[in-house]
């Protein structure tokens, strides 16, 4: 009888510790380079260091110039999502938005909207934050 007990406990503390380092596991978070092709655009996103607070996100796009960029995050599993922030210039092809608030640990996905003369276009990047 206590053999069944025992065996769900250790199983339950094995999943439990495995739950804790996949999303507390690296301490530190790590850059991230992610890259996507919609429509005539490449769009390559990039944060240094994903956390919670404040965040600089950088999108480099290949293809023709797009007239504006911006950066929505969205938390689809706690319904959190937010206002789209403008991405400004920062040399032909490349943008930066500063100051993108991610108010808690988890995943997001990051929507890098393009509108240019290419036509609209849309990708969403994956961003786990530490």
């Amino acid at each position: 009888m206590k053999r069944p007990t025992l065996l769900i406990a250790v199983v339950a503390l094995v999943v439990a510790a495995g739950a804790a380092w996949l999303l507390w596991g690296g301490g530190e978070a790590k850059p991230t380079t992610q890259q996507a092709v919609s429509g005539p655009y490449t769009v390559q996103f990039s944060a240094d260091e994903p956390r919670i607070g404040g965040n600089t996100f950088a999108v480099d796009v290949t293809g023709p110039a797009p007239d504006a960029v911006t950066i929505a995050p969205v938390m689809a599993q706690m319904g959190h999502a937010f206002a789209p922030v403008a991405a400004g210039p920062a040399g032909p092809g490349h943008f930066r938005a500063a100051d993108v608030g991610l108010p808690m640990a988890g995943q997001w996905e990051i929507t890098v909207s393009l509108r240019g003369p290419g036509g609209p276009a849309q990708v969403v990047f994956p961003l786990l934050v530490k």
